[in-house]
């Protein structure tokens, strides 16, 4: 059959309009796929580019709060662990720094004139409370910070620390209440009683709420030691005392308190009883077990009853070095308190030292404790006897006052002594 020619014309456009539909369709086709491809990795983009940004302030965030928390740290408080990072030895620099400046803050040295209004300075300065909840390994930490600068931030008065450690009450506190009489802002009081003891002094009573938190005590052992070193730490809170005297409920003073409080703020050394002693209740005490740390020739007896400057006093709570030595090696028959103390004094600083108490006894009838003084004992003549009864070295000088307290009277003591006092040692009647 014969094809027209007006139809060849026709379909070949037909054919070209099929192919350019085709064509937009597949191009159509393309520019979607290409879209959705792009659509995607633009959202990937975006979360990872989120994701980054989180993770850097994260991180900016901690580097921050890092820096901060360092700066107010050592810049706004000034108030450094001494043993944390340090452990105290003979050769630490920082306990060369402490025993060989001056033995404490000068009480003429000018302070700075600012306020203690803010109270937060206040409570950091002396806590209105001596009873808290720290275990012993917190308060040493607390007690062991000292400021970098050497000027104070207000008008500090120097104070001597009274530590009194007892069983329960102190029956001669009446004759001790007459001693502080007119003194308050010179000195600090703190008692450490056994924990079953809860009896209160009368409000108006010097004694009133001096009670530190406390653990029980056993003579002869490391709790014994325990407890001075409790009663320090909480007297080392107290930025304005100085001077820390250890005593006992039987102790009293053999002069007035302006004559004690003068005698230790003047003193260039502390007062820690420290000699070698050759004999069996000496070096014979000495557990070999302490060496290297603690050698025969560093071995040292003393009284436990002493007196300290403030920097000793926190070479002592700040102790880690030798402490555990005595803990884990002093045992009856080594008695901790009649060795440790004059062993460390004697490894850190002994030119600091007076190597003697100030606390009199009477040994003279032998035994393992010493005399217990009753009322028929205390008359004036006896007591002049404690009072001047040698003479000694104080500050690279000759002095008839070498002995400020004594021990040990039976609470029968108490009236004789208050009738004594007045005139006798000046207190008022």
């Amino acid at each position: 059959m014969p094809v027209s020619h007006s139809y060849l014309p026709n379909a070949r456009k037909e054919m070209k309009q099929c192919r350019i539909t085709l064509f937009v369709k597949e191009l159509s086709v393309r520019i979607r796929k290409e879209l959705i491809r792009e659509g995607s990795f633009q959202i990937t983009a975006t979360i990872i580019l989120c994701l980054s940004m989180a993770f850097f302030v994260v991180i900016l965030g901690i580097f921050i709060n890092d820096h901060v928390r360092k700066f107010i740290a050592s810049e706004e408080f000034y108030l450094p662990q001494l043993t944390k990072f340090y452990p105290l030895s003979p050769w630490s620099p920082y306990s060369q720094f402490l025993c060989n400046t001056s033995l404490f803050s000068s009480p003429t040295s000018p302070p700075l004139n600012s306020s203690t209004s803010n109270g937060a300075l206040r409570d950091l300065i002396a806590p209105k409370e001596l009873w808290h909840s720290m275990s012993d390994k917190e308060l040493m930490w607390r007690a062991s910070m000292v400021p970098y600068l050497v000027d104070y931030p207000f008008d500090r008065t120097t104070k001597v620390a009274f530590m009194f450690l007892s069983r329960g009450r102190l029956p001669l506190a009446s004759f001790w209440e007459k001693f502080f009489k007119g003194h308050a802002g010179l000195y600090s009081i703190y008692l450490h009683t056994s924990p079953e003891y809860h009896t209160e002094m009368r409000e108006s009573s010097v004694f009133y709420k001096r009670r530190i938190p406390s653990k029980p005590v056993d003579w002869g052992k490391a709790t014994m030691v325990d407890a001075e070193r409790r009663l320090l730490a909480n007297a080392l809170l107290d930025f304005s005392n100085e001077r820390f005297v250890l005593l006992s409920e039987t102790c009293i003073p053999l002069f007035n308190f302006t004559t004690i409080y003068n005698y230790l703020i003047n003193s260039n050394h502390s007062f820690v009883s420290s000699f070698d002693d050759p004999r069996h209740i000496g070096r014979g005490r000495y557990n070999k077990q302490m060496w290297p740390t603690v050698t025969l020739p560093d071995w040292r007896k003393g009284s436990q009853w002493f007196e300290v400057y403030r920097n000793l006093a926190v070479e002592i709570v700040s102790d880690v070095t030798y402490y555990p030595i005595f803990k884990e090696h002093c045992r009856p028959p080594c008695y901790m308190d009649e060795h440790y103390l004059a062993t460390l004094v004697n490894k850190l600083c002994p030119e600091m030292n007076s190597n003697r108490s100030i606390t009199w006894v009477d040994w003279s009838r032998g035994g393992s404790h010493p005399t217990r003084f009753v009322r028929k004992d205390v008359t004036e003549a006896f007591l002049n006897q404690a009072r001047y009864g040698l003479n000694c070295s104080y500050n690279r000088g000759l002095s008839s006052i070498c002995f400020l307290f004594a021990r040990k009277f039976h609470p029968s003591t108490l009236e004789p002594l208050l009738r004594i006092a007045p005139s006798l040692l000046g207190f008022d009647p």
